[in-house]
Order: structure tokens, then C-alpha cells, then sequence
């Protein structure tokens, strides 16, 4: 598989719009390759980088198979929880430094009978055993003042 973004290149910083100094929007993300025998996939965005450690972004599954692309401030399927404490996107809002978020794109053999927002950690122990695929984009956010 593989994960492209028209807002940003592998390892490019994300530009403002999708941050929390700007709209606080997802970018749009393009998915090719995706294997034939895929039911579903799932999506986490996470900042390794956190002073606390691993900070979640965006936990998102049973994105329907034939999705080639997530457009820009779209809901592409079910979504858990984020380490802000909410079912959505939340954008790169490091308190310092460039930050790294890597935009990861599993390819599922099945749909996932799962409770509405669940954390990123269930999400990934609902996941073993059916994996098909992974591919990640990563993305580069600093702030650049106040917001």
C-alpha cells in the first residue's frame, strides 16, 4: 500500500491550516494500493514526540474498502477517542520543538464490531490477527506563535 497527502510530503511539515493554530481540520490523504481481499481499514494518527510519551490524534475504523481517499474535514467511518478526550481529529498543537505524526493506513480482512470511541490501544488489540497491510505518511509540526 501506499499513503500520499496533496498538503504534505513523507517527512514535510503539515501546514497550519490542519493544526491547532489553524482550522484544526484533517488533511486530505490518498490510499493506493490497498489489498484486493481488504473488508475494511482502519486509521490512527499519532505524536510519538509528546512530552508524556505517545499522544493520540485520531483513531478511526470500518473505513469502507474501496476508500482511495479521505477528503480534507471528513469523517471516513467510525471514530474512538483522542488524547484530547473527544471523537475527532485534533490537530498537531506541540507545546514545543518540531513534532513528528505519523498518519498510519491499516488494511483489515474484516469489518470491526466495536464500541464507539474506543481508545487507540483497543482499537490495535482488535486488530491482531487481521492485518493485511500497514502503510504510514509522516508529517512535521512547530508552532509558529500564538493561537
Amino acid at each position: 500500500m501506499k499513503l500520499t497527502s496533496p498538503e504534505f510530503g513523507n517527512n514535510e511539515f503539515i501546514p497550519k491550516k490542519f493544526t491547532c493554530e489553524g482550522e484544526d481540520m484533517n488533511p486530505a490523504l490518498i490510499i493506493a494500493g490497498v489489498p484486493v481481499n481488504a473488508k475494511s481499514l482502519a486509521l490512527i494518527v499519532d505524536d510519538p514526540d509528546a512530552p508524556m510519551g505517545m499522544w493520540v490524534h485520531w483513531v478511526v475504523y470500518n473505513i469502507p474498502k474501496g476508500f482511495s481517499r479521505i477528503e480534507e474535514n471528513s469523517i471516513p467511518g467510525e471514530q474512538g477517542s483522542n488524547d484530547f478526550g473527544r471523537q475527532n481529529y485534533g490537530g498537531p498543537c506541540p507545546p514545543s520543538g518540531t513534532h513528528r505524526y505519523f498518519f498510519k493506513i491499516y488494511a483489515l480482512d474484516r469489518e470491526l464490531n466495536l464500541k464507539a470511541g474506543l481508545s487507540k490501544k483497543e482499537l490495535e488489540k482488535a486488530m491482531q490477527g487481521y492485518m493485511l497491510d500497514k502503510v504510514e505518511l509522516v508529517g512535521l509540526y512547530k508552532k509558529t506563535g500564538r493561537y
